[in-house]
């Protein structure tokens, strides 16, 4: 599974690549955590521009802080977009946490593999929050 990193969790995305292989889950499901930089998509980018990128790439957003107001908002984004086909968007509750509690970052790192593994089932959910 591929996750589009939001611009502004890059730190927390490799604390939980680390933990992901550190606790062996690559020998489960193979799992990818790609940067706007790496895909060439602006930092400015809506919320709506970033799902669509991600849904047409078989991403799942990982975010921390997408908007919630406003006609390009990822709340309105997923009413207006959201499939029974759609991925979700995955959102960490509480983004300080995973840079500074270890337990914290596992938990995290245990919700996106329970996702990653019954993917099928997450389809058309549209937000998840971890842990």
């Amino acid at each position: 599974m591929i996750f589009l990193i939001d611009h502004n969790i890059d730190g927390q995305a490799f604390m939980l690549s680390q933990t992901i292989a550190n606790e062996g889950w690559l020998d489960w499901a193979p799992v990818i955590f790609i940067t706007f930089a790496e895909m060439k998509l602006p930092i400015e980018s809506n919320d709506r521009v970033v799902w669509r990128f991600a849904q047409s790439n078989q991403m799942i957003l990982l975010t921390a802080n997408r908007s919630m107001e406003g006609e390009d908002s990822l709340e309105q984004v997923l009413r207006e977009e959201n499939t029974p086909t759609s991925l979700p968007v995955v959102t960490i509750g509480n983004a300080d946490r995973i840079m500074k509690e270890s337990n914290y970052r596992k938990r995290c790192v245990e919700r996106l593999m329970e996702i990653v593994l019954d993917i099928e089932n997450y389809k058309g959910v549209t937000r998840l929050f971890i842990p």
